[in-house]
C-alpha cells in the first residue's frame, strides 16, 4: 500500500520533468527554425545583391558598347543620364526642319552647339533660345513670314526659335547652293554673317570653291571651330542613324 501511494506521489514530479523536457525541446526547435530562417534571409539577400550587380554590369556593358559604337562616349554618357534634355525637342525639330527642307539631324546639331538644348539661353550678343537667334535675324524672319508686332522675347519659345533659326539657315543654304558642299558655307554664315563668308570664299558665291580652301580662309578661329564641331556632331547623328 505504501508503495502505491509513493508511486502516486511521485507521478506529479515525473510529469513536471516531462513538461520541462518538452519546453526545452520546443526552445531547441524554435532556435533551429530561427537559425534556418536567418540563413534563408541571408541567402535571399545575397541572391538579390548578385542580381543587382549583374543588372548593373549588364547596363554598364550595354552603355560601353553603345558609347564605343557611337564614337562619342562623353555625349552618349550625358544623353544616357539625361534623355529628356537631349530628346525633348526631337519631334519639333523634325517638323520644323521638314518645313524648311533641312535635314533634322543637322538642325539638331546646330541646336546642340548653340544652346545645349536650353531654350532659355541668352547669348553674350543678345542671341536667344535654342538656336541662339539674333534680334536682327528674328525681325527679318518675322517680316518675311508676315508676323505683325513681333516681340523678340518670343524667341525663348522653342517652336518660334526653331522656326526663325531654320528659316535663316535655309536661306544661307540657298545662297551657297552652287558649292559642291554648301553645309560649311551655310554654317559659317549662320555664325559670322553673309559678308564675311563672301570674303572667305573669295566672292565665289556663284562658283564653287574647295571646302578645304574655304575653311583655311576663315580667319575667325571661333567660326572655324564652330563649323567643325557642328559637322562632327551631324556626322555623329548620321553614323548612329538617329538624332
Amino acid at each position: 500500500g505504501h508503495g502505491i501511494v509513493q508511486l502516486t506521489a511521485n507521478c506529479p514530479i515525473n510529469d513536471d520533468a516531462n513538461v520541462t523536457g518538452f519546453r526545452h525541446g520546443d526552445r531547441v526547435n524554435l532556435i533551429a527554425r530561427e537559425s534556418r530562417s536567418t540563413r534563408f534571409d541571408a541567402d535571399v539577400i545575397r541572391f538579390l545583391l548578385k542580381l543587382v550587380l549583374c543588372v548593373m554590369l549588364a547596363l554598364a556593358a550595354g552603355f560601353a558598347y553603345l558609347a564605343v559604337r557611337s564614337g562619342d562616349s562623353v555625349y552618349t554618357f550625358y544623353e544616357w543620364m539625361s534623355p529628356a534634355r537631349f530628346h525633348q525637342y526631337d519631334r519639333l525639330i523634325r517638323a520644323v526642319a521638314a518645313e524648311h527642307h533641312l535635314d533634322p539631324m543637322l538642325v539638331k546639331a546646330v541646336v546642340w552647339r548653340e544652346s545645349r538644348f536650353d531654350p532659355g539661353k541668352h547669348g553674350s550678343h543678345g542671341e536667344r533660345g535654342l538656336m541662339q537667334v539674333s534680334e536682327k535675324a528674328a525681325n527679318e524672319w518675322a517680316h518675311e513670314s508676315k508676323i505683325d508686332n513681333f516681340q523678340v522675347e518670343r524667341l525663348f519659345d522653342p517652336k518660334t526659335n526653331l522656326e526663325a533659326g531654320t528659316w535663316y539657315l535655309h536661306r544661307a543654304f540657298e545662297r551657297w547652293e552652287a558649292q559642291s558642299d554648301p553645309t560649311p558655307f551655310a554654317l559659317a554664315e549662320y555664325n559670322a554673317g553673309a559678308s564675311r563668308v563672301e570674303r572667305w570664299s573669295g566672292g565665289s558665291g556663284g562658283s564653287s570653291i574647295p571646302v578645304k580652301q574655304f575653311l583655311q580662309n576663315i580667319d575667325f578661329p571661333g567660326t572655324r571651330k564652330y563649323v567643325d564641331s557642328i559637322i562632327q556632331r551631324y556626322q555623329f547623328y548620321q553614323r548612329r542613324g538617329q538624332m
